[in-house]
């Protein structure tokens, strides 16, 4: 099936779409051989899409942050004066509610982009960059790439819930994929994930009888970080960026 080219790029997570119209109309982008034109349609199993090495230049300039979020925190990353760019018109903020944006320092807002969603009554570590590729890679579900969070609920855990949980549920249609869960306190438990939908964890403890009463993403594939204060910003270590990007197979 054809697909407009900056569409095809950005499923592939190789640019945004708008970063991928600045592909094409620099002519950095090839179909069978002849350069591209913006608004050009072609069908990504039939024909041969090249993207210039520049591309691959581009990403010695990528941002790499992460965050603690704390509950309260929306996951939108709009402006107060008016949302412009297209792929966010649908995100709505309520007045007096707190973005990540508003927590991000000034010189990083339009420039970083959250990776994910973390929900408004949820804490722990966010990500943040400009590399679209990463970003594809981390949330689409045929990745099978990991997130690990912490749940605390109301009532004590019996030692079968961490069992159904795993044995997975129907939500949205769809069966969940294979996850892990295993109980660390009388009222904790750890859940690895590798799939987002939406407030999967609290969905599958309410479906057991359980209450969630706090959920804490503590790890992304190789990323965590046990020290970072709530609302802390800060870059990746180059260590972090290299580990993030291997295990993803991106370097």
């Amino acid at each position: 099936m054809q697909e407009r080219l900056q569409k095809i790029l950005s499923q592939r997570g190789l640019a945004s779409r708008r970063k991928a119209e600045e592909y094409i109309t620099s002519g950095l982008v090839k179909v069978n051989g002849v350069t591209a034109v913006l608004g050009q349609k072609a069908d990504p199993l039939l024909d041969t899409i090249e993207v210039d090495g520049q591309v691959l230049e581009d990403r010695t300039k990528m941002l790499y942050y992460v965050m603690n979020k704390l509950v309260g925190v929306e996951t939108v990353n709009v402006e107060r004066a008016g949302v412009t760019d297209e792929k966010l018109k649908n995100q709505t903020v309520r007045a007096g509610t707190r973005t990540v944006r508003d927590v991000l320092p000034p010189e990083l807002r339009g420039k970083v982009f959250p990776v994910g969603r973390l929900d408004k009554d949820s804490s722990g570590l966010l990500l943040f960059t400009n590399d679209g590729v990463l970003a594809y890679r981390l949330t689409h579900p045929k990745f099978n790439h990991e997130k690990e969070y912490e749940v605390e609920t109301a009532q004590p855990i019996s030692p079968l819930v961490c069992r159904k949980v795993e044995e997975g549920f129907t939500m949205d249609g769809a069966e969940t994929k294979p996850l892990k869960c295993w109980k660390i306190a009388p009222t904790r438990a750890r859940v690895i994930l590798t799939e987002g939908k939406n407030r999967q964890v609290r969905r599958m403890f309410q479906q057991t009888g359980y209450t969630v009463k706090a959920l804490r993403r503590v790890r992304i594939m190789t990323l965590s970080d046990d020290t970072m204060k709530l609302g802390a910003v800060r870059a990746l270590t180059e260590d972090e960026k290299l580990a993030l990007l291997q295990s993803v197979g991106i370097q």
